[in-house]
């Protein structure tokens, strides 16, 4: 079977056409389609965009297609670094208003895209509404919130380490491997088939098998998706509405989203907050003006300026050897990646290539979804780092 007639079955002429193997929905070469079309291959929930008149996103548009970017000794248009590094669609912010958009593969302006992990940043912008109302406190123990959690390894967690990813849970973030926490995430979230009948079914399941320490609570940086999902569930015990509920209050519709939203959810109803999220180019982009704006976007302070502030300058810990060829001066915070610990341009990342840049200092931002080939690449994260720095640099 090749990728083109397993694709065809999107075609209403080739109704009998083949499918998508469902094990493997999210992988390539199917993610070329699949990450644009996730309703058709797992279930949803809205996120929804409200009543009131989106906010706008004046344009100034310039042809950037030709822009030469540099890296260890090559060069290349942005042009072909797009057709290149599988490139879905392209937005660029600066001084607030849009001076590139880009859409590739089939993606239109209204078409929804998987953001993978840049959910994440979704869910910790959020908690930072929360928190700044008082209803979360990041010093809390999360047992405070979720008392279940006394069984496991997070008691004696606070919610800031679930925020920075800094708690000493084993969870093995290993993608590939069949039999690591993430493969059990894959089925508990409902994204695949059951590997092992013994295997929990649903994310809250799974978060209650955690009963293994690696290191005390705060001590070192590990990036484990599964903390974004015990803030999720955090979030929700204070607040009483699901995930999906509760980012349309408190985030999509404030921003003044121009489309709905939605994520993918578990057999439990629970969306998932690590990496489920869907939405088109143009509403991310609104929500990396929402940040450049300190917050605030449409004359509406939406996220509490104090919190994005937060983000830049609190304290953080050292990314650590894993990601030093890509970002040797990172950090992680409050479910952002900061880019280098002196200039504070942050960001949200995804696996298979989904980003949203914000550099405020620059009055600049770009959001770059894809399909990569591969879960995780140092040259294609190393080249789309240079392609934007190079769009950075010729607007500035």
């Amino acid at each position: 079977m090749n990728f083109e007639s397993a694709m065809a079955f999107r075609t209403p002429t080739q109704p009998g056409a083949a499918l998508v193997p469902r094990a493997d929905w999210d992988r390539a070469p199917w993610n070329r389609w699949t990450f644009q079309n996730v309703r058709s291959m797992v279930p949803t929930a809205q996120v929804w965009r409200g009543q009131g008149e989106p906010t706008t996103l004046p344009s100034a548009h310039q042809d950037i297609d030709e822009l030469e970017l540099r890296l260890d000794g090559t060069s290349q248009t942005l042009a072909s670094f797009m057709e290149a590094q599988y490139t879905d669609a392209l937005l660029v912010l600066h001084r607030g208003k849009v001076v590139a958009e880009r859409y590739l593969n089939g993606m239109t302006a209204r078409t929804p895209h998987l953001s993978q992990s840049v959910a994440k940043s979704i869910v910790g912008t959020v908690a930072g509404i929360l928190i700044e109302r008082g209803d979360l406190d990041p010093a809390a123990p999360l047992t405070q919130y979720l008392p279940d959690l006394e069984i496991t390894a997070y008691r004696g967690t606070a919610v800031q380490h679930v925020l920075d990813m800094t708690s000493g849970v084993v969870f093995d973030e290993t993608y590939t491997a069949l039999d690591s926490h993430m493969a059990q995430l894959d089925v508990a979230s409902g994204w695949k088939g059951g590997h092992q009948p013994s295997w929990p079914k649903t994310v809250w399941e799974l978060i209650l098998t955690l009963k293994d320490a690696e290191c005390p609570h705060g001590a070192s940086f590990r990036y484990r998706s599964i903390e974004t999902d015990v803030l999720a569930f955090a979030l929700q015990a204070v607040s009483g509405l699901t995930l999906s509920e509760l980012v349309s209050r408190e985030l999509w519709s404030p921003m003044g989203a121009e489309e709905d939203a939605y994520f993918t959810v578990d057999p439990a109803g629970y969306a998932l907050g690590d990496g489920g999220f869907n939405a088109t180019l143009r509403d991310y982009a609104r929500f990396a003006l929402l940040h450049l704006g300190q917050g605030s976007i449409g004359g509406r302070q939406v996220v509490p300026s104090r919190w994005i502030e937060e983000i830049r300058y609190g304290k953080s810990n050292p990314l650590g050897d894993n990601y030093s060829e890509t970002l040797p001066r990172g950090r992680y915070h409050n479910q952002f990646w900061i880019e280098d610990q002196e200039r504070r341009a942050y960001m949200a990342r995804g696996v298979f290539g989904q980003l949203i840049y914000i550099d405020p200092d620059s009055e600049f931002a770009t959001v770059i979804l894809s399909s990569w080939p591969e879960f995780l690449s140092v040259e294609r994260t190393r080249t789309t780092l240079a392609a934007v720095h190079a769009i950075r640099d010729a607007l500035s």
